[in-house]
């Protein structure tokens, strides 16, 4: 079934009992990996949320530059525009997360990338991108790639043109200082019987030092003289992931690179507040949230939306309007469901995609922004949201964690927290 310009990779059972998991693949189009949910036969708000204060983020970068390799990257010092983590005060209520991801992040579809920075800034909050990698390497570069258990040069998700390359590599630059973080979604997009889910560990560590090496040495790569570097040191920088398709954590989380990172994005779960595996290593999955019209919860991402709904990114133009309800109505659901409860963070991870006419970017945008007039709403960046985590006690992160799917505090949480 055709889910993008190119073609679906392939499919396969996800963690959750009930779920499939799929992926979308494109090359010019952008977009990466998702789980899907079981199939069964407005303007923008007068006030926004008080997560960052406008002085706040109009700081600039501090601290001493450094080149980097070969000039692509700088080190600049501190990221501008980091709200700052501290503890709850006893008695008082979480704040609301919502996180905003994007896979298979590039500048290569009708401006998106540029498109979700005016929104994050719309929304007073950052947004966490997952880079391909590849994304900043040209197609006749492309035997710098050697995919693990794939031949030299080989990518499913192919190459970008040269001008959205350069694209790329812009936005990634503004995006970063703008206050985003930038993640990595890896580079060939491989999925299926023969993808990164047979990965070993070793594999994995070779696909990432292939992407940090991608980024970090896209001047030497692409021949661009006039685009600044990079304001950051992506060796640094890079502190979690999503997979392909959702697969290969396992082996994954064995690699050595990752045992250095912060997070992982690539599984999927309920909406409960984020655990740490045995490792230490913070575990934010996918989430499973109302899906209005339907007997079943979904994966809050847009590929998860399409395909229960039309099942082709092109699907009846007749229907878009309904779609397009219906995905906004299902990431207000689980935002609703959350806010009156546990306030446990949504977690959203989309494509750079106008999948059916672009209703699922539209239904973000309205649904992002009903969320932000609602008190003590914070958009935040998955680094952000670990570093906000790890900022509380271990027993207000206990009590946290222990609270239900859709269930608030008993006595409310001034008598929850005390």
């Amino acid at each position: 079934m055709p889910v993008s310009r190119r073609a679906v990779l392939g499919g396969a059972v996800a963690s959750v009992a009930g779920l499939v998991a799929g992926c979308a693949a494109v090359g010019e189009s952008g977009a990466g990996a998702t789980s899907s949910g079981t199939r069964h036969t407005s303007s923008p708000p007068s006030s926004l949320p008080s997560g960052t204060s406008s002085e706040a983020r109009s700081q600039p970068s501090t601290g001493t530059t450094a080149d980097v390799g070969d000039g692509s990257m700088v080190d600049t010092g501190p990221q501008p525009h980091q709200p700052p983590a501290t503890p709850l005060k006893p008695g008082e209520t979480p704040p609301q997360f919502v996180v905003l991801s994007w896979d298979g992040a590039g500048e290569s579809n009708a401006g998106l990338f540029s498109a979700n920075r005016a929104l994050a800034q719309k929304l007073q909050g950052s947004m966490t991108f997952f880079l391909t990698g590849l994304y900043t390497l040209p197609a006749a570069k492309r035997t710098l790639y050697a995919p693990p258990q794939h031949p030299v040069g080989s990518s499913a998700i192919g190459f970008l043109p040269d001008r959205a390359v350069r694209a790329t590599i812009e936005q990634v630059g503004l995006a970063w200082q703008d206050g985003h973080e930038i993640g990595t979604h890896f580079n060939g997009h491989f999925c299926g019987p023969s993808g990164v889910g047979t990965w070993s560990p070793a594999d994995w560590d070779s696909e990432i030092d292939q992407a940090v090496r991608f980024v970090s040495s896209w001047r030497t790569n692409t021949g661009i003289g006039d685009l600044p570097p990079l304001p950051f040191d992506y060796h640094k920088e890079l502190v979690g992931a999503r997979t392909p398709c959702l697969e290969g954590q396992a082996n994954l989380l064995r690699s050595d690179h990752v045992k250095r990172w912060r997070y992982d994005s690539s599984g999927t779960g309920t909406q409960v507040w984020p655990q740490p595996f045995p490792s230490g290593l913070w575990n934010v999955p996918m989430q499973q949230i109302p899906f209005p019209g339907h007997n079943f919860e979904v994966i809050s991402m847009d590929y998860n939306m399409m395909y229960n709904q039309s099942n082709t990114p092109n699907g009846d133009p007749a229907m878009r309007s309904t779609w397009l309800a219906q995905a906004r109505d299902a990431y207000l659901a689980g935002f609703q469901r959350a806010y009156t409860s546990n306030r446990a963070p949504l977690i959203i991870g989309n494509h750079f995609e106008r999948w059916n006419g672009g209703i699922y970017m539209d239904a973000i945008t309205q649904a992002a922004t009903t969320m932000a007039a609602n008190p003590g709403v914070r958009f935040v960046s998955l680094r952000q949201l670990i570093d906000w985590l790890e900022a509380q006690t271990p027993s207000v992160l206990a009590k946290l964690q222990a609270l239900p799917v859709g269930q608030a505090p008993k006595g409310g949480w001034s008598a929850y927290l005390p």
